[in-house]
């Protein structure tokens, strides 16, 4: 083994030594401060401005929530992010498997043809029938700090949620409705594009009210994606990119949905591809 041959800098004092390593630990301690007070995200800009197609990244984006490998029927609480690579493997194996055509004509697409909204009795999707609205059976899936209507074990009117596509926590009030949206993960004027124009109306109820399609989120961020695709649209929480794309590839395939070209490849570049 080569023997390092010590330098007259090697030979400082060790007193001095510990003190510049002092020093050194202070300044980072002091960076990383920085850095979360004011929203920096190591390049020296907030909010995550200077990464690669904007957008916020956050070491804690994701943290609460469910990974969607580890929940494919939609019923666990929220969207956890995706950030091994093994998982993230698994994710692209997951989103390949998706057919591909262009996006036909919107021609003839009303919400009601899927269904009036929240409806309780959409057979055949987990939560159905079971004497609360859909709407609220995700607030309660997905909300902390739960308070219902008086008398009611369904109607909540104030809870906090964890929005996974910013990463923000939200303090939500009925009186506040429209702060929290009901995202349709594959929306459905897309799902009407691609294919389900010639659904039976009972699938497309399904599709409208399946837990695995739903996620409570910030509703700006739900009325900026309006009916894009994740080629044109993703979260502006970049850490949860990948688990969304999951998401959105497991509806498509319970319902034999193709996607774009395009899409699927935003999809499979979001987990690594």
């Amino acid at each position: 083994m080569t023997r390092l041959r010590a330098t007259p800098q090697s030979r400082r004092p060790a007193g001095r030594s510990l003190r510049l390593s002092r020093g050194r630990a202070a300044g980072c301690a002091a960076l990383a401060l920085g850095a979360l007070l004011t929203g920096c995200d190591g390049t020296g800009l907030p909010d995550g401005s200077g990464l690669p197609g904007g957008g916020v990244s956050s070491a804690a984006s994701g943290a609460q929530g469910t990974s969607p490998l580890d929940d494919p029927d939609g019923t666990k609480p929220g969207l956890a992010a995706i950030s091994s690579e093994g998982d993230e493997a698994k994710g692209r194996d997951l989103i390949e498997e998706l057919s591909t055509k262009g996006r036909g004509p919107k021609t003839g697409y009303e919400r009601d043809k899927f269904g009036y909204a929240w409806m309780d009795t959409a057979d055949g999707v987990p939560l159905a029938r079971n004497g609360c609205d859909t709407r609220n059976d995700l607030l309660k899936r997905d909300g902390q700090k739960i308070e219902f209507r008086s008398g009611s074990d369904c109607v909540i009117v104030s809870m906090t949620l964890h929005d996974p596509y910013t990463g923000k926590d939200i303090a939500w009030k009925k009186a506040d409705a429209s702060e929290v949206q009901i995202d349709h993960v594959v929306p459905l004027s897309y799902a009407w594009q691609m294919g389900a124009a010639r659904w039976p109306e009972s699938k497309r109820k399904q599709l409208a009210n399946d837990v695995l399609n739903l996620l409570p989120v910030e509703g700006r961020a739900n009325s900026a994606k309006g009916d894009s695709g994740p080629a044109s649209w993703l979260p502006p929480d970049k850490a949860i990119r990948c688990s969304y794309a999951v998401r959105f590839a497991q509806v498509a395939r319970k319902y034999e949905l193709a996607v774009t070209s395009a899409d699927k490849q935003a999809m499979l570049t979001q987990c690594g591809g």
